[in-house]
């Protein structure tokens, strides 16, 4: 029959408590708030609806730590001379950012939000050319950046 010491049980029963508890207990948190992040920061728009932008939208998503706009594979850019992406925040107020057309047959099909930018309501096709909306994206609600 064999004997066990106090020190011998304590370590005995140690170890079984230890390989009772999953390690996946100790990750899940921080699994579960990257999961989340990702749920909240993959926001994808309506449909573009204006005089010259009809289809296509536009997602925000959240991407080694920047706010990014980035237009659908469908969205047909416009043959105007200078279309840009802006922004209209919760307030209403409007940020002109990146020009989508750029030399020769070059495009910009994301543009990074500035840190100024505390939120996104809808994007907006602008011609800065014509000062013109060519159509707009709304999101089902204001997005709040963080």
């Amino acid at each position: 029959m064999k004997t066990f010491t106090v020190i011998n049980l304590a370590v005995a029963v140690a170890a079984t408590s230890l390989t009772a508890i999953p390690t996946s207990a100790f990750a899940a948190p921080q699994q579960d708030n990257m999961k989340m992040e990702k749920m909240m920061m993959a926001m994808t728009s309506g449909k573009f609806v204006g005089i010259e932008v009809n289809g296509g939208t536009i997602t925000l998503s959240k991407e080694m730590g920047k706010y990014v706009l980035r237009l659908s594979k469908d969205f047909m850019i416009p043959k105007t001379p200078s279309p840009h992406f802006q922004v209209i925040d919760k307030d209403g107020n409007a940020f002109l950012l990146k020009r989508i057309t750029i030399a020769g047959d070059k495009t910009n099909l994301e543009v990074a939000l500035p840190k100024y930018i505390k939120s996104v309501k809808s994007v907006q096709i602008w011609c800065s050319f014509a000062e013109v909306n060519l159509g707009e994206a709304k999101f089902a609600k204001a997005i709040e950046i963080k």
